[in-house]
């Protein structure tokens, strides 16, 4: 807690400098001044500029979330119908013994793998996370779990084969040094990929930077930013990329040292580019028909990017998150690499990820080398580029519903008869939501951990409820670029009796009996992670003084470049590569003969993408990007921030027409998974072919299985790629007027 709210009295105001936990990127410093143990005041940072790092209106709106009248505050037990949500409050120690009884008859009659544990996203704090619950459920015997982030499976498997390194950004300083920025498939508005990436991105603007947007919308980022918008049909952007490399081969305008030094396998991508390898050449009006752009706005952008010096082209993890994502990122990082732009000053590697290597992750309320039990013999999910074995002990993230339903007799490693999710909302974020609520009726049991009765919590059987990030102490940092760290400080008591996950944890431990679970305070914890942390051990000499200011900003004597020690110094500093350079071919790839994942980056068609056959009965592609107004599902009840933006499909005029469709109609949009209700934005900001619905608006299905509450999930598929993305951003729709009265 900062120097102002000590000393404070009960009916004092406070001020208590403190961060959020959101999993956006960024980690925004917050100010909250709270009276009676009441958040009355947000404000943001007071540092000067440049060093400012200015929230947006998420965190701006913290105190409706915190106070809201809906918040769980007493453990619950269901009394009615799975998914109805009808629940009665109980005490925490039947809570407890209830969970403890069906974990142990789970664990006798089935086996420790047949209790799920499920965690991700909601909560992004060192100590008060889902991991204390994996430390419990790993004493207990082991657990089954999921593997892939949702976010950013795809661009992780697309890095690690070409460079070997996820550290793949620039610090945001370094954009003043471009002279041409491409944002392709990139929103930092939305997204806040870093908290300060907007502000730097105008800078550079001002600085005579020409930015170019790439995305099938004319998003938030490229309407302030952007000299041009080149529209795009999604799914098709490595087939852009190719077109554009043919340009560059052909005018022989590609970094032919750069790529001669610091690549292998440029030749054979080379022969895809040009025909040799397959017959085909990726011209740019082979492009145009696959991806809509105009041959000659192929052509211009080439030219532009290859003889542009320095320039960035930022890709981001959403397009990524599709059937053929990794290719995307692949193509992208190959670009970066044809022009010379790897490992300089202005420039930039692709990648997606877009981290830096400042601001390692506090090491978090695990006990480090803990194993799972349940996991013993089977090979490590990390470090292989086949994802075959990366699953053969846990379940693909946007699968873990299909594999609760079919278990082994499905070809999943366990049938699962308990599942436990802790911050998450996985029911509404991942896809095919109509085909995840059965599976969670088939559960024999089934534990939440919330904030809110969220969709997935309406299923549960024990409901326990959680403080939120204004109710703890703990530690967080940005995940994209920094470079700073942050101090979550308690700034009220809990409310009711909710407890953090960590706290969940312990207390499920001494009932275990388990004594040594917690052998530290809170504070001695977390003032051990900064101690263990390889960076802000050395850095943070005063750790009373950094949770007092709420922030530890990183002093940096030159910008961040990624890979600038690898092209400076190859001799020394080899890529992590198996063959010490950027793999443009990737032997390991070649090895699997995966066609799902060719050794060089391509453009492929997918199921249901735009040239599936199953565009006759849902003729509309459909993009599910993020909202300005919320981070995924989190904050979704908050009715100042719904007022920002309404909730709408966007659609193009040239489709809204022939469908009879105007601005503000409530429409059907379906296909065979599912169908929603909600209402229509016509616009000229969206490609023609393409619709998009912003994820993260709550499931809520009406007695004909129609989604009131306009979830896009129940759209999407339950599928991974070739890399392991999940494929939230492949699917086909049709777009329908609502009848009146229904």
């Amino acid at each position: 807690m900062s120097s102002e709210a000590a000393g404070s009295t009960e009916n004092q105001a406070k001020i208590v400098r403190t961060t959020s936990a959101f999993d956006c990127g960024g980690r925004c410093p917050l100010r909250l001044k709270v009276v009676n143990n009441e958040i009355v005041n947000i404000e943001g940072d007071d540092a000067p500029e440049p060093e400012q790092l200015r929230a947006c209106l998420r965190c701006r709106a913290l105190r409706k979330y915190v106070h809201h009248p809906d918040r769980l505050q007493y453990p619950l037990k269901r009394v009615g119908e799975k998914g109805k949500g009808e629940f009665e409050r109980i005490s925490w120690d039947e809570a407890l013994d209830t969970i403890i009884e069906k974990m142990t008859h789970v664990k006798e009659t089935y086996g420790n793998e047949s209790i799920f544990m499920a965690s991700n996203g909601g909560y992004l704090g060192a100590l008060h996370g889902g991991g204390g619950l994996f430390k419990v459920m790993s004493m207990f015997g082991g657990y089954t779990t999921h593997y892939g982030n949702v976010s950013s499976e795809g661009a992780v498997w697309a890095v690690l084969t070409q460079y070997g390194s996820v550290m793949v950004g620039h610090s945001r300083e370094d954009l003043l040094n471009s002279k041409l920025i491409i944002l392709w498939g990139w929103d930092p508005a939305r997204m806040i990929s870093g908290t300060n990436t907007m502000y730097h991105l105008i800078k550079a603007k001002e600085n005579g930077a020409k930015v170019i947007c790439i995305d099938p919308r004319y998003n938030d980022s490229g309407s302030l930013l952007a000299e041009q918008w080149i529209p795009i049909r999604p799914g098709t952007d490595a087939a852009m990329m190719a077109a554009m490399a043919n340009v560059m081969i052909k005018e022989v305008l590609q970094d032919q040292p750069f790529l001669d030094k610091y690549t292998v396998g440029f030749d054979k991508y080379k022969d895809y580019v040009m025909g040799d390898e397959d017959g085909v050449e990726k011209t740019p009006a082979w492009a145009e028909e696959i991806s809509g752009v105009p041959a000659q706005t192929i052509i211009d952008l080439a030219r532009e990017y290859a003889t542009t010096k320095p320039a960035t082209l930022m890709d981001c993890q959403g397009p990524a998150r599709s059937a053929t994502g990794e290719q995307y990122v692949r193509s992208a990082m190959t670009l970066c690499a044809m022009t010379g732009n790897v490992g300089k000053a202005g420039g930039g590697a692709g990648g997606g990820l877009m981290g830096i290597p400042v601001g390692h992750m506090f090491r978090g309320s695990g006990i480090p080398g803990m194993k799972n039990p349940a996991e013993a013999g089977g090979k490590s999910v990390r470090g292989t580029l086949d994802l075959e074995l990366r699953l053969q002990k846990r379940f693909h993230t946007n699968k873990m519903f299909d594999a609760i339903l079919k278990g082994k007799k499905g070809g999943y490693p366990a049938d699962i008869k308990m599942a436990w999710f802790v911050a998450n909302n996985y029911l509404n974020q991942l896809g095919n939501t109509n085909k995840n609520a059965e599976a969670l009726k088939a559960l024999d049991f089934m534990v939440s951990s919330e904030l809110f009765l969220t969709p997935t919590a309406r299923y549960a059987d024990i409901i326990l409820p959680v403080s939120s990030v204004a109710e703890k102490n703990d530690l967080t940092r940005p995940w994209p670029s920094g470079p700073y760290y942050t101090a979550v400080n308690k700034a009220i008591e809990p409310l009711g009796e909710c407890k953090s996950d960590w706290e969940i944890a312990c207390a499920l431990a001494d009932k275990l009996g388990y004594t040594d679970f917690n052998p530290y305070t809170e504070s001695e914890w977390l003032k051990m992670f900064v101690e263990l942390n390889p960076e802000t051990g050395p850095q943070i000499k005063d750790n009373d003084k950094f949770r007092e200011e709420g922030i530890h900003r990183v002093k940096l004597d030159e910008p961040v470049v990624a890979f600038k020690k690898e092209i400076e110094d190859p001799e020394n500093n080899p890529f992590s590569t198996p063959s010490g350079k950027i793999e443009i071919f990737s032997q390991r790839l070649a090895d699997t003969n995966n066609p799902l994942t060719p050794p060089i980056p391509k453009y492929m068609s997918a199921k249901e993408d735009h040239t599936d056959p199953l565009t006759k009965k849902f003729p509309l592609q459909l993009l599910t990007p993020h909202p300005r107004n919320r981070v995924h599902s989190e904050l979704y009840k908050v009715d100042w921030l719904k007022e920002t933006h309404p909730h709408t499909v966007w659609i193009n005029p040239r489709d809204a027409e022939p469908r009879g469709l105007k601005n503000d109609d409530e429409v059907y949009v379906f296909n065979e998974r599912g169908k929603l209700i909600i209402p229509v934005f016509v616009t000229e900001k969206i490609v023609h072919g393409v619709v998009a619905i912003f994820e993260g608006a709550w499931y809520d299905p009406d007695e004909n299985g129609v989604c009131r509450g306009g979830c896009v999930n129940v759209l999407t598929l339950d599928e991974h790629s070739g890399g392991g993305a999940s494929v939230l951003k492949t699917a086909l729709v049709e777009v329908e007027l609502a009848k009146e009265g229904e």
